[in-house]
């Protein structure tokens, strides 16, 4: 049992502190912008609630985060009352935030100037693969202290790798994006003209799932998108942040990425017409329009 703190409690943070708690059978401090949520986690699974993320990282050996984007993840790290104003030496900082590289490396560096490490470590799964505990974790960082932490990051996982130094992590999950981002307009318009040739869609799917097309976008998404369902899952808001990350890194390595560009801009289609917390296979809405 290590002594651990996780800092963010939203649709992926909350049930992942838990599984730290109940499966991973950790001492958890948690702490969460709004108050009242980490009460009620701390009610919940037993753990305490901190005030601030320096409170809830202090004499921790793991402290973990789940938060919004660049500008979340340096407010309770960096900034005032963050939880690098008591990271302990020798501690590891493992980050869930999908972000950019930039600020991996930087708060890398920020760590190390403590004695600390960080291990930028975004998940792939959503929020049912964070209720179930079987996340894909892509991390970056320093292998000695990846190996510490990995044994840790296992409660909430169904795999966890390291990809390379600081940075990688996040790296590894704009590429998951672009394919997830390709795969989905795909399918979207596979449906699309399905149903425009007068086709049984479960009769195509039953069929060509088992085949070279099929995809875990196939087999978990296209029931709900035949039925037109869409209020669940993995927010089109939040796979806009994540394409703007990978477009901005694109813009700064030189790679090429014109489909994933294209599906940028066809799910601001789906913002505009109000889809804004739609599930990313709401795509095909744009195209039934």
């Amino acid at each position: 049992m290590a002594k651990v703190a996780f800092i963010g409690l939203g649709v992926m943070g909350y049930p992942m502190a838990g599984h730290l708690k109940v499966k991973g059978g950790h001492e958890l401090t948690v702490y969460n912008r709004t108050a009242a949520k980490a009460e009620q986690w701390a009610a919940e699974f037993g753990g305490r609630a901190a005030a601030t993320p320096a409170q809830a990282a202090e004499g921790a050996a793991f402290v973990f985060c789940c938060v919004g984007n660049d500008d979340d993840l340096r407010s309770v790290t960096t900034g005032r009352d963050g939880a690098f104003e008591t990271l302990k030496s020798g501690a590891v900082f493992i980050d869930n935030t999908t972000a950019s590289a930039e600020v991996a490396r930087e708060l890398d560096a920020a760590a190390a100037a403590r004695g600390a490490h960080f291990i930028d470590a975004p998940v792939s799964g959503g929020q049912a693969g964070a209720e179930n505990g079987v996340l894909t974790v892509m991390c970056g960082g320093d292998p000695a202290a990846f190996e510490r932490a990995r044994p840790v990051i296992d409660a909430y996982a169904r795999m966890v790798g390291l990809m390379g130094p600081a940075g990688s992590g996040q790296l590894t999950k704009m590429v998951n994006q672009i394919c997830i981002a390709g795969l989905v307009q795909g399918l979207a318009e596979g449906i699309h003209f399905g149903k425009k040739a007068g086709l049984d869609i479960e009769k195509v799917i039953e069929v060509i799932s088992k085949g070279a097309a099929g995809s875990w976008q196939m087999e978990n998404r296209h029931k709900t998108m035949n039925a037109g369902q869409y209020d669940f899952g993995f927010a089109v808001d939040w796979m806009r942040k994540d394409l703007d990350i990978v477009l901005t890194e694109a813009r700064n390595n030189g790679a090429r990425l014109p489909v994933t560009a294209l599906v940028d801009q066809f799910y601001a289609d789906v913002q505009a017409a109000g889809g804004n917390r739609l599930d990313t296979s709401s795509l095909l809405s744009r195209l039934e329009k």
